[in-house]
């Protein structure tokens, strides 16, 4: 079997290490190693984990380099074929990693595969709930919002096996993501790395964008399912977490959609955005109302940067899987799950020629 290196990047986070890393370490897959890339934690987190867990290769950060940085920057230490971004508060039964493995092995142009991320917490008698950050795999819309199959917005389904089909996904969860190594740092159809400039959130939405792009897939494996506690780095509501969303969502969209595209979606998204401002400041929220006008003023400023990643035309790109806005479906129409969602505003993952016919994947040309 491929060894697996698992990554886990903390920062002062030790109740998190002592709950959910004696899980991953149990792991029963034959070949893998746990690197664990400490973000200059205050709380001993290093120390603890080299003592009590002599097995964990400890990778010191100099100073708080969040999830993108620390992750990119312990990527070198890492010697499996297939490495694994994992959150630390996520707790893994043992079998977690072969039904990954298995996809991986079997179908050589997939470059992502996440498993099935469910709440820790459920109450007795009850099936659990998906998980807000992956749940049963992601997409976005036209303007870009993210949603799982499993979660729209605020509403999480529970779990009665309605997704457990495995199947293409636009985005794969960071909070427990396998990549190919080869896709990120090999030869031809590598994608690089994830972006720093998005330090943390939706960073693994621009991750997966480029590798459709690069003619590589994404896949869902539900045969595993892992367990996130989810809000630890940053808690729901707060201004620094709005923050990310709202500028890194710009910022991605900038980067892959082509110019005319763009252009419309700007518009829209602008719309869209002030009215959950307004709303933010309607209950009270101001601070987090002022971290959307930031987001704005920030991702114009960024933006520049990834002028000469854009693709010219719509055949040069892949494009939101999803044509609807979930925000419409889901606040005006009443629309509460992903299976709610029309099937036929759905378009088939992957670039294609102006013409229709199959684009060819930069790994292949």
């Amino acid at each position: 079997m491929p060894r697996v290196s698992i990554i886990i990047v903390t920062w002062n986070a030790l109740p998190l290490l002592k709950r959910f890393l004696p899980s991953v370490l149990a792991t029963d897959y034959p070949d893998f190693e746990v690197i664990l890339a400490d973000n200059a934690s205050a709380d001993g987190s290093a120390a603890f984990v080299r003592e009590r867990f002599p097995s964990v290769k400890v990778v010191r950060h100099p100073e708080n380099w969040r999830f993108c940085r620390g992750n990119n920057a312990a990527l070198p230490h890492a010697t499996g074929r297939y490495v694994v971004l994992l959150n630390n508060d996520v707790e893994v039964p043992p079998g977690w990693l072969h039904p990954l493995v298995e996809v991986m092995e079997d179908q050589p142009d997939v470059a992502a595969v996440q498993p099935k991320l469910l709440q820790t917490d459920k109450q007795e008698g009850a099936p659990r709930r998906f998980e807000y950050a992956g749940a049963s795999g992601g997409f976005i819309d036209r303007a870009g919002y993210p949603f799982t199959r499993g979660r729209l917005f605020d509403t999480l389904e529970p779990d009665h096996g309605q997704y457990d089909d495995a199947r293409d996904i636009f985005w794969a969860t960071g909070a427990a993501i396998m990549l190919r190594r080869t896709a990120l740092d090999g030869d031809a159809g590598s994608v690089g790395l994830l972006d720093e400039t998005f330090a943390m959130h939706m960073e693994e939405i621009d991750l997966c964008w480029r590798l459709w792009r690069a003619g590589w897939r994404v896949r869902i494996a539900p045969q595993s399912a892992v367990y996130h506690l989810g809000g630890s780095s940053l808690p729901k509501g707060t201004p620094r977490k709005t923050y990310y969303n709202f500028r890194n969502s710009l910022l991605m969209l900038y980067k892959h959609l082509p110019p005319r595209r763009w252009r419309r979606v700007f518009a829209l998204r602008a719309a869209l955005d002030t009215a959950a401002a307004a709303r933010m400041a309607a209950q009270g929220n101001f601070d987090e109302a002022r971290a959307v006008a930031r987001a704005y003023r920030d991702a114009h400023r960024r933006k520049a940067q990834y002028t000469d990643q854009r693709p010219p035309g719509d055949a040069d790109t892949v494009l939101p899987p999803y044509r609807g806005l979930v925000p419409v479906d889901h606040f005006l129409r009443g629309r509460r799950r992903f299976s709610d969602l029309p099937t036929e505003r759905f378009r088939a993952l992957g670039p294609r020629t102006a013409d229709g016919g199959r684009w060819t994947p930069a790994r292949e040309r």
